[in-house]
């Protein structure tokens, strides 16, 4: 299968969403997923299991997962974070999570499919409707 991998670093005080937004706009990535990722916020806004608003907070928290799909056409991602005493928690990623350290980051890209996020009938949402590219 022909993939792709893209690398990132991200420095302290950029938005962690919207920096990975920004590159997978800039690289045009149409089906891409997150293999890894590992940093530190200051600032977390992660909205929780049914919950229809964020919470956020702040402090030091180590990323120790963070997952999902990207594409142009609109990405669904979840990240996990401890805080000082190990407690571990997440949720789905919202704008204003703020790097303290770093992030590293690689996000694989496949050149075969076109990820795109519509409503279906099966939730009231815009899911993930996966495509293969016609040659």
């Amino acid at each position: 299968m022909p993939q792709s991998i893209h690398p990132i670093r991200l420095k302290p005080g950029q938005d962690l969403k919207l920096e990975i937004d920004k590159y997978v706009k800039s690289n045009n990535i149409e089906a891409g997923y997150i293999i890894t990722c590992v940093g530190s916020l200051t600032n977390y806004n992660l909205r929780f299991a049914n919950q229809p608003e964020g919470s956020k907070d702040s402090g030091h928290f180590e990323i120790v997962s963070l997952t999902g799909t990207v594409s142009i056409n609109g990405s669904h991602l979840h990240m996990s974070i401890s805080d000082s005493t190990g407690k571990t928690f997440g949720g789905h990623l919202l704008d204003s999570n703020l790097i303290y350290t770093t992030a590293e980051i690689v996000i694989g890209e496949s050149k075969e499919h076109l990820f795109t996020r519509e409503k279906d009938g099966t939730t009231p949402w815009e899911e993930l409707q996966i495509k293969k590219k016609e040659n």
